[in-house]
C-alpha cells in the first residue's frame, strides 16, 4: 500500500490582538514560525508543508528559515474572524491547484513551540493506520471541569452535577484538553465536512512542557521560563 500523501500547513496570520507580533516572536534560539518550522522539518511523515500568511514579514522568516511560502493569503482569511477551518481549506485547493491531493491535512500552529517532528509523526501514524477521521495532541487537563461553576449573578451551579462525588482532584476521572499542537485530518472530513476533527476522533497524550501553547504575554513568559529550566524537550539547536 502506497505511503498517504501528508500535507502540512502552518497557519500564521499576521494580526494577533492577544499578543502582538507573536508568530515573529524569539523564544530561544528561534522564532515562534521558525520553530514551527523546524519541527515540521524533523517530522519524516509529512510529504510537503507550506506556510499560510498574509504577513510579507513572516513570509520572509518562513522562507529564511527553509519554508514554501506559495501564496499570501487573501484579505478575507486574514481577519480576527476568519476561522481556521477556510484557511486550511484555501492551502488544500492551492496544492490541488498543482495537480496534487492530499490524503491527510496536517495544522501545526505556531503557538505550540515545543512540538517537535516525533509528536507529528506520532499523531499522522495514529490517523493513518487506524482510518480515523483525524486524530490530534492532548495533554491532562490543568483543572478538572467536574470542579467547574456557572454563575446565575452571584449564586454557583455545577457544570457538571456528578461532579460533588469528587472532593480531590486525583480522584476523578482523568479528563484531558486539545494541547494546539498538532491536528491530523482526512481530506473528506476538512473538505466535505468542513471540519478539523472527524466523528471519529484518536488523541495522543503529550506531557505539559510540550504542550504549552502561546496565545498571550503570560503564555509567552511561561514558554521562556519552561526553556530558561531546560524543560523544553526541543533539540539543541532550537534552544
Amino acid at each position: 500500500m502506497a505511503a498517504p500523501y501528508v500535507f502540512g500547513v502552518i497557519p500564521a496570520r499576521g494580526g494577533s490582538k492577544g499578543l502582538p507580533g507573536k508568530n515573529l516572536r524569539r523564544l530561544g534560539a528561534l522564532s515562534l514560525i521558525g520553530h514551527a518550522i523546524a519541527s515540521a522539518r524533523e517530522a519524516t511523515r509529512l510529504t510537503r508543508f507550506v506556510v499560510s500568511t498574509d504577513s510579507d514579514a513572516i513570509a520572509e522568516e518562513a522562507r529564511r528559515h527553509g519554508a514554501e511560502v506559495p501564496f499570501l493569503r487573501p484579505a478575507e482569511l486574514a481577519s480576527d474572524e476568519a476561522g481556521m477551518i477556510p484557511v486550511l481549506q484555501h492551502a488544500v485547493r492551492w496544492l490541488e491547484s498543482t495537480g496534487a491531493r492530499p490524503d491527510l491535512i496536517v495544522t501545526l500552529q505556531p503557538t505550540s513551540p515545543f512540538r517537535v517532528g516525533a509528536d507529528i509523526d506520532r499523531t499522522i501514524a495514529r490517523a493513518a493506520e487506524t482510518g480515523a477521521d483525524s486524530a490530534q495532541t492532548l495533554s491532562e487537563a490543568s483543572y478538572h471541569p467536574y470542579f467547574m461553576k456557572t454563575l446565575d449573578g452571584d449564586v454557583t451551579h455545577a457544570l457538571f452535577e456528578e461532579g460533588y462525588r469528587y472532593v480531590r482532584r486525583q480522584d476523578a476521572p482523568a479528563v484531558y484538553q486539545p494541547s494546539g499542537a498538532v491536528y491530523v485530518t482526512r481530506y473528506d472530513v476538512l473538505m466535505g465536512q468542513g471540519r478539523v476533527l472527524g466523528k471519529d476522533n484518536r488523541g495522543i497524550v503529550m506531557d505539559f512542557a510540550a504542550s504549552v501553547n502561546i496565545d498571550t504575554e503570560w503564555d509567552f513568559l511561561l514558554a521562556e521560563l519552561v526553556l530558561g529550566q531546560g524543560r523544553a524537550p526541543i533539540p539543541p539547536s532550537r534552544r
